[in-house]
């Protein structure tokens, strides 16, 4: 997903952030505040991932969300 329709949809998008990863507390999502690399940073602080298995989470998510 672009960067800026992420950052644009944040709020949209935030709940269902939550649903698929349900260790990223309500603080973390408001310090992501719509940043994909924040995302990527709190994946592998809270999953443990290296930063190529947390963008590769990332990216899989954020094709079901495409326009």
């Amino acid at each position: 997903m672009d960067n800026n329709v992420f950052k644009g949809k944040w709020k949209q998008l935030k709940g269902e952030a939550k649903k698929q990863w349900g260790k990223l507390t309500d603080d973390d999502l408001d310090v992501i505040d719509g940043e994909k690399d924040k995302l990527v940073g709190k994946l592998q602080e809270r999953y443990g991932h290296s930063k190529d298995d947390a963008e590769k989470e990332y990216q899989s998510w954020g094709r079901s969300y495409r326009d």
